[in-house]
């Protein structure tokens, strides 16, 4: 398995200005981690604007003229699909232009959202991973408690086990190498479930997909849905079914 030389973190955004920063700030802190590890590993942070109306695109400016690592990518699509692909593609062509080849195995798209906080290890525990044969890797997600009412978190944590070789799909905590990436033709311009979609296509391609719980993202426990079926949803269902209201 030929080792990760760059890596490419892709975050889709749509009018985050308000948790903009910290997801930033926690995708930056991640990538100081790697690179203190792994000096030799460049990094780079594309941020996909899609039909941004808000302070979104003014922070990420501010962030690429004093952070080279980070860039901007305008895109109108009003789709996460749409644009974490564009993301991703922006990548592979930069990677490219950068001396690796087109869909090179040695670069690792790591993608999240930007209303999620990546934990500090979280780059360097896939580029780990990617070491010992993955070709992607499927972390988990939690709603964060700072900013999610406490009985719909404790609803979530009853619906949901958390641990090694889980079944979630998450866009918010999903590394693939680009190699396996394009084969599986990437990501579908689907308002929802992308992350499935693409997914279920690496393993029709063979791809080694692995799953793990030891590089948990929090996401916002928001329940106004960007997508239409997406983590928000499924949040807002958790508060309005009968069925989850549990003892403790």
């Amino acid at each position: 398995m030929e080792r990760i030389r760059q890596v490419a973190v892709v975050i889709p955004v749509h009018n985050e200005e308000q948790l903009l920063p910290r997801a930033l700030g926690a995708v930056r802190t991640a990538a100081n981690a790697l690179q203190a590890q792994r000096p030799d590993t460049a990094v780079s942070v594309l941020l996909a604007l899609d039909s941004c109306t808000d302070g979104s695109a003014a922070f990420a400016a501010h962030l690429a003229a004093v952070d080279r690592r980070f860039s901007p990518l305008q895109v109108r699509f009003r789709s996460v699909g749409g644009s974490r692909r564009a993301g991703n593609r922006a990548a592979l062509l930069a990677s490219h232009e950068q001396g690796l080849p087109y869909a090179s195995p040695q670069l690792w798209l790591a993608n999240t959202d930007a209303d999620s906080c990546v934990p500090e290890h979280w780059l360097l525990r896939q580029l780990e991973l990617a070491d010992g044969g993955a070709d992607a890797v499927l972390g988990t997600v939690e709603p964060d408690p700072e900013g999610t009412e406490s009985e719909l978190l404790r609803r979530w944590h009853a619906r949901h086990r958390l641990g090694e070789n889980h079944a979630h799909v998450h866009g918010a905590n999903l590394g693939v190498r680009a190699s396996a990436y394009v084969l599986a033709g990437g990501f579908p311009r689907l308002r929802s479930h992308e992350d499935r979609a693409l997914v279920e296509r690496l393993r029709q391609h063979g791809a080694a997909v692995w799953s793990t719980d030891t590089l948990r993202v929090r996401t916002s426990g928001r329940t106004e849905a960007r997508a239409p079926q997406g983590f928000g949803a499924y949040l807002l269902s958790l508060t309005q079914d009968p069925a989850t209201a549990l003892n403790s």
